[in-house]
């Protein structure tokens, strides 16, 4: 497959959730999920480097280096087109999703970050 000068986007969401899918890849994020336990700072240290390398041995054939930069710039491109494709707007939540925690929020009045109470 031959990288294209300007890649579909959405194929390429397509195939990057798609990846994630795949039986060994949802297995390396179960385990690095695991590790994790929900702890913001162990997703970034275990699930980030794992979502990362998945998304790089994908986004790579089509002209994406395969680095942290190529990942960077695929996400740039991604959030260029949300605004104007709902259908890429829901793909790229849909891939968030897959290694992003969901953000809660605290219960009112939990002493969590805010404004201090004078």
């Amino acid at each position: 497959r031959r990288a294209a000068e300007c890649p579909c986007p959405t194929a390429v969401l397509a195939e990057v959730i798609k990846a994630f899918g795949a039986p060994e890849n949802a297995q390396r994020m179960e385990e690095a999920r695991d590790n994790a336990c929900n702890d913001m700072g162990k997703m970034l240290q275990f699930l980030l480097p794992v979502a990362t390398q998945i998304q790089q041995d994908v986004i790579k054939a089509y002209g994406f280096s395969s680095d942290g930069e190529g990942v960077l710039k695929f996400a740039r491109l991604i959030k260029s087109y949300e605004s104007q494709d709902p259908e890429i707007a829901s793909m790229s939540g849909k891939l968030k999703a897959m290694f992003l925690p969901p953000m809660t929020l605290p219960p009112h009045g939990a002493g969590t970050g805010g404004v201090a109470a004078s």
